[in-house]
């Protein structure tokens, strides 16, 4: 059982919706780092847990941190701690469920550089949020070193009015925040996704 570091998940909306995700967490010191990643595996091995998984805590102004949740699935911000470790997480939660060992220990996760996700949704900021489902008449997506795009989304493609708002996660990885987010910000200015309102406007600030 291993852990692979943080993710800060506190930009949220109004409805406590994550829509940016960064790895590392800029919050926190090392030593606290270390207690969170023991916390972890430590919670993982206490209940026999065997798979990919996610730990919540809340981290307090003062240094602390208390347990939240365990989400036991891969969550829609795996992407950041696979850019800054290079572990391909679906793959080895699915190697893992097939009975496999892993083929690496706490001491082989390196941790490099900085990744930021932001999750581009189908909701109106200007409208407290509201989800904005249709058609979305054309789509450009940004690209480049360091950038990768998860979406489903294609010109004509009518977004339902059933199902998660979420329509694109953008990520990027830089060898330091500053950089990684100012490469977010020419990605957010390089995507259009026309035909219905979304929230890139609310990211660019």
């Amino acid at each position: 059982c291993v852990h692979l570091g943080e993710r800060e998940c506190s930009v949220q909306t109004v409805r406590h919706q994550k829509v940016v995700e960064e790895a590392p967490s800029v919050s926190l010191s090392a030593s606290t780092r270390r207690r969170m990643g023991d916390a972890a595996v430590k919670a993982a091995r206490a209940v026999g847990y065997a798979n990919a998984g996610t730990v919540e805590f809340i981290y307090t102004p003062d240094g602390d941190f208390y347990f939240m949740e365990m989400n036991t699935r891969i969550q829609v911000e795996h992407p950041v701690t696979e850019a800054v470790t290079g572990v391909d997480l679906v793959q080895w939660q699915i190697r893992v469920a097939a009975g496999e060992r892993l083929a690496f220990g706490q001491k082989d996760v390196d941790w490099r550089g900085h990744a930021i996700e932001c999750r581009v949704t189908a909701q109106d900021p200007s409208r407290g949020f509201a989800p904005s489902p249709g058609r979305i008449s054309d789509v450009q997506l940004p690209g480049g070193l360091g950038v990768r795009v998860d979406t489903q989304i294609y010109p004509n493609y009518v977004v339902p009015s059933f199902y998660d708002s979420n329509l694109a996660k953008v990520i990027v990885w830089a060898p330091d925040r500053e950089q990684a987010i100012r490469r977010m910000q020419r990605c957010l200015n390089e995507m259009t996704v026309e035909g219905i309102p979304t929230n890139i406007p609310f990211l660019q600030t």
